[in-house]
């Protein structure tokens, strides 16, 4: 579904250049939970947005089904997200003037389907997420969990290939967050959500189906070979 080669990220700061990665090469098949994890400042969020299609990278190929993405002009970049991936980010992304069930409704919208067929997906998404009781509720009327519950869902409604959440629990407390990664486990082993997740905490590793592990830009297969060989995990990245 997703293969990544040799992707490489650049930024100018002035006149130095600094390397968010370096080279990255990776597989994500259809139907994975797949948690992309490594210390602050490894690359890790640098990583899902060059897959995720919200930054270019410098080189490299990412094809997501069979599709270069990596070469998409920016309005066929725009209309590729808006058609086949969703996004959940750690500080919701909602409108505040807006209910809950037309935050979640707006990525249907977008893509020009009838009003009420765009509700109607929103209500059903909501139903999902345990929120059918709050759908003209405004944000500021809910917590911090159930704000985070209408991301996910405003990031389901248009039936994504590919979910990319990048630290969706890191504005919420163990309760919260343990609520958000079963949602996320469920909607991936019910309806095959494939499902990429950046996170920094090591308790989240018992939701993924495989870990990435990066550091410094780079694939950390020193990492990825200890946790083989003394824990056990042969779920961990391997290529």
């Amino acid at each position: 579904m997703i293969n990544v080669a040799d992707l490489k990220k650049i930024y100018l700061l002035g006149n130095v250049e600094v390397a968010a990665l370096r080279g990255v090469s990776l597989d994500i098949r259809k139907g994975e939970f797949v948690g992309i994890m490594g210390p602050s400042g490894s690359g890790k969020s640098t990583l899902l947005h060059q897959v995720g299609l919200l930054d270019t990278p410098s080189s490299g190929h990412i094809l997501i089904n069979g599709t270069d993405v990596s070469q998409l002009d920016d309005e066929t970049r725009t209309r590729f997200r808006l058609l086949h991936l969703g996004y959940v980010f750690q500080d919701y992304a909602l409108v505040s003037e807006l209910t809950v069930k037309e935050n979640v409704a707006i990525p249907a919208i977008m893509q020009g389907k009838p009003l009420a067929e765009c509700y109607a997906a929103a209500t059903a998404v909501l139903e999902k997420v345990g929120l059918e009781r709050r759908l003209d509720h405004l944000v500021f009327e809910l917590s911090g969990g159930e704000q985070q519950r209408v991301s996910i869902a405003r990031a389901l409604v248009n039936r994504p290939a590919i979910v990319f959440a990048d630290e969706p629990c890191a504005n919420l407390d163990t309760e919260n967050s343990r609520t958000v990664l079963e949602l996320f486990r469920a909607v991936n082993r019910d309806l095959g959500q494939t499902v990429v997740m950046v996170s920094h905490e090591p308790w989240h590793r018992e939701y993924f189906d495989r870990i990435i592990f990066i550091r410094d830009g780079m694939m950390d297969l020193e990492r990825i070979a200890y946790e083989g060989k003394h824990e056990g995990l042969p779920r961990q990245e391997t290529c």
